[in-house]
């Protein structure tokens, strides 16, 4: 039940807090750049479109490959499958990242989180690296508007190229879930994960609660952390996919999340998360599905493109777009 109060608790900061009193699909984006970039979009979710859309991408995976997943709070959240993700996985030689979590529950320890990623079925389809396992360490973040530096998992220095695989979805805090959220958050160490949602004010999990600062901070927050995971590992050692399956109101850290309301919108990928993630988050809204109407508030009440700005401010991509759609 642990898990529950911990989503309770961030649902019931979210409605104090001040929260979004613009429309994600009326935040103004920033002309940072000329430049628009590409978004492939496949339909079918199945394993074939999961190789087929990193093909079109034209960048080729190398050296250490560490394919960055969420794996789940429990067998009841909308983490991605394994048999999903195998043959992706195996054609990239790739390890399956990740790192502990900041609140009580089933991966907030290493053994924890191990024996999570065990049921989840994740070590039977490739080598998994809970990043801070054996501790963490701390990145650069230059021009970073809250944050000055990371906190990441140790290992994360050990990998020449990242595949960022994320599950799209709507999230109790962050209001959407995606390639941005999964690598800020999703790199940052248990204490790192403490470190963006305070803005810097504390590394310790257990003053997260008492920390937080406003809505748009956080926000900012997750996106310096992406400048930093990105400056780190180099812009051309990194793609991004995300899987847009499942969209429940809720993120794969809740162990039991609101049933989605909406129908799959497919498989998106880019070389750029601002564009990726602007590309879902459109998706979602000009869908004529009457099923959007939860994600939507739950994206607007949150304020959640406010990331996707935020990083773009930051120059780590355009949130000018086209789609390329392969059969």
């Amino acid at each position: 039940m642990k898990p529950l109060i911990y989503l309770s608790l961030a649902a019931a900061m979210m409605s104090a807090s001040a929260c979004a009193k613009t429309s994600a699909s009326s935040e103004a984006r920033t002309e940072t750049t000329d430049s628009v970039a590409t978004v492939y979009h496949i339909k079918e979710i199945s394993p074939e479109s999961l190789l087929k859309i990193y093909k079109a991408l034209g960048r080729e995976a190398h050296g250490k490959v560490g394919v960055k997943i969420s794996t789940g709070e429990s067998m009841k959240s909308n983490h991605l499958s394994p048999a999903l993700i195998a043959p992706l996985v195996s054609s990239l030689n790739g390890t399956l990242i990740e790192c502990n979590t900041a609140y009580p529950g089933n991966r907030n320890t290493t053994e924890a989180h191990l024996q999570a990623i065990k049921d989840h079925g994740y070590t039977a389809i490739a080598p998994v690296d809970i990043m801070d396992a054996e501790g963490d360490t701390a990145i650069t973040i230059n021009g970073g508007k809250h944050l000055s530096y990371d906190i990441v998992g140790k290992n994360f220095l050990n990998y020449d190229f990242m595949v960022v695989l994320s599950h799209f979805k709507g999230h109790a805090m962050g209001g959407l879930g995606g390639a941005l959220k999964n690598i800020s958050i999703g790199i940052g160490s248990s204490d790192g994960k403490a470190w963006i949602h305070t803005a810097g004010k504390t590394r310790n999990p257990a003053e997260l609660w008492s920390n937080l600062p406003e809505q748009d901070v956080f926000l900012e927050s997750m996106a310096d952390a992406c400048k930093g995971v990105i400056d780190h590992i180099g812009s051309n050692n990194v793609l991004y996919i995300n899987v847009a399956n499942n969209l429940s109101v809720d993120c794969d850290c809740n162990g039991n999340p609101a049933t989605p309301e909406m129908k799959d919108l497919g498989i998106f990928a880019s070389l750029d998360p601002v564009a990726l993630d602007r590309a879902c988050v459109d998706a979602v809204f000009n869908s004529s599905d009457p099923g959007k109407d939860d994600l939507i508030e739950r994206i607007n009440s949150r304020h959640g493109t406010h990331t996707i700005t935020a990083a773009e401010q930051l120059g780590l991509g355009t949130q000018n777009y086209k789609i390329v759609t392969i059969e």
